[in-house]
Order: structure tokens, then C-alpha cells, then sequence
């Protein structure tokens, strides 16, 4: 019974392309790492943006500006990483 259970997903596994799931597996393993950073950045810019106005809040103009800056960046890490997704999964 359970021979037969495995013999039937050996064929399975074995007609599938591998090497296909694995790269799309892969590429959305890798994504996923890539949006980690810059969230936790983001969020690490903001709250110590936060920190900065409510210490001094004469400075406010200036450390909005700078945090918004940063979030671009930290955003554009994140974008470059969706594109390393759609690289990985729709290219050979």
C-alpha cells in the first residue's frame, strides 16, 4: 500500500519539470527576502524620524525631508528585488 503510494509520487515527480518549480520556488523564496529589508528600513527610518521631531521639533522640515528621502531609497531596494523576482521566474 505505501509502496505503491510512493512508486505513484516518484512517476509524478518524475514527469513534472523540477528544475521549473524549483525556479519559481526559488524566485519567490528570494523576493520574499528582498521586501524584508527594506520594510524593517522603512520602518527603522520612520520611527526614528519620529524620535528626531518629537526631541527637537524645530527641526521638523529638514528630518521629514531626509526620512522621505531615505524611505525613496529603501523603496527602491525593494523594486530592485521585485525585479530580480520577475528575472528569475520568467527566464530560462
Amino acid at each position: 500500500m505505501i509502496g505503491g503510494f510512493f512508486a505513484t509520487i516518484f512517476a509524478v515527480a518524475s514527469s513534472v519539470n523540477l528544475r521549473i518549480g524549483l525556479a519559481e520556488l526559488g524566485s519567490g523564496i528570494a523576493y520574499g527576502l528582498a521586501a524584508l529589508g527594506p520594510g524593517i528600513g522603512i520602518g527603522i527610518i520612520f520611527g526614528q524620524a519620529i524620535t528626531a521631531i518629537a526631541r527637537q521639533p524645530e527641526t521638523a522640515g529638514p528630518v521629514r525631508a531626509l526620512a522621505f528621502l531615505g524611505f525613496a531609497l529603501a523603496e527602491a531596494l525593494a523594486l530592485i528585488g521585485f525585479v530580480v523576482f520577475v528575472l528569475l521566474k520568467y527566464t530560462g
